[in-house]
């Protein structure tokens, strides 16, 4: 008989995976080793439960019970992937999915006892990588962690770094904006990412609440008012007349598109 704790593991199957005969995965991956996981977990007991099996698979473990500690830990230490229950105690987990997939590409994956599809669906829509029902059996978790962490990898090997518009040149990796003329412009912290969420989608409607999320820190008041004010610096920079923009353009009662080719 298979006994499920209350927590959401099968902790009759908390074996090693690369112990297992099963045929699903007999050796580990040389690429777990040392990947750093943040699981956000507002259970104490599934957070331990979490931890000990997935650090017998090779991953190094963070754990946290809440979206402010989540983010004091990212700022700490950057992680490979994030294991987030949409119940905790200061957010919902789905609006702390938005947050983080606006600020990075962090793969996700959603855990949650929650069976309805509207919440299945809007975690991926939000761009969650994947989405687990409790309870689940921990061997499901790392094969599912594994194969986000194996797509994540091979679209970093594929990704392009700069976005480029009309001989402008955004280089993502250095945080730097070079102008037509090869020289270097300035940008504050807040005006590269505004910059960045604006130009990976071009020619698409971004609402200012969108644009916040990409924009504020976990610390500071988010204001409608401080997309409106880096928009107007940014203009100041690279269009050729503030006034009469054409590369970040005014969608009334909308927020703000990208126009560069």
């Amino acid at each position: 008989m298979t006994m499920l704790c209350p927590y959401g593991l099968n902790v009759a199957k908390l074996l090693p995976l690369h112990t297992l005969g099963s045929g699903l995965l007999v050796s580990r991956i040389d690429m777990n080793k040392k990947l750093h996981l943040l699981v956000v977990e507002d259970d104490e007991q599934m957070q331990s439960l979490l931890s000990v099996y997935l650090e017998q698979e090779g991953y190094d473990i963070t754990g946290v019970t809440t979206g402010k500690d989540m983010f004091s830990a990212l700022n700490k230490r950057p992680a490979n992937l994030i294991l987030l229950d949409l119940t905790l105690p200061d957010e919902d987990g789905l609006t702390l999915a938005r947050q983080l997939r606006a600020r990075s590409d962090i793969p996700i994956i959603i855990m949650t006892a929650r069976q309805s599809m509207e919440d299945r669906l809007a975690g991926l829509d939000i761009g969650a990588d994947d989405f687990l029902t409790k309870p689940f059996d921990p061997r499901e978790l790392v094969l599912r962690v594994r194969n986000v962490l194996k797509r994540s990898s091979d679209d970093s090997d594929n990704e392009t770094r700069t976005i480029d518009f009309d001989d402008w040149r955004l280089d993502l990796s250095a945080r730097t904006l070079t102008a037509p003329d090869d020289s270097d412009v300035a940008l504050t912290g807040g005006e590269f990412n505004l910059l960045v969420a604006l130009a990976k989608a071009p020619n698409r409607v971004l609402s200012r609440d969108h644009l916040l999320d990409a924009v504020v820190r976990d610390n500071e008041p988010p204001s409608d008012r401080m997309i409106d004010v880096f928009v107007s610096r940014l203009r100041k920079k690279i269009e050729k007349n503030p006034r009469k923009p054409v590369y970040i353009v005014t969608v009334p009662g909308h927020g703000y598109k990208f126009a560069g080719q």
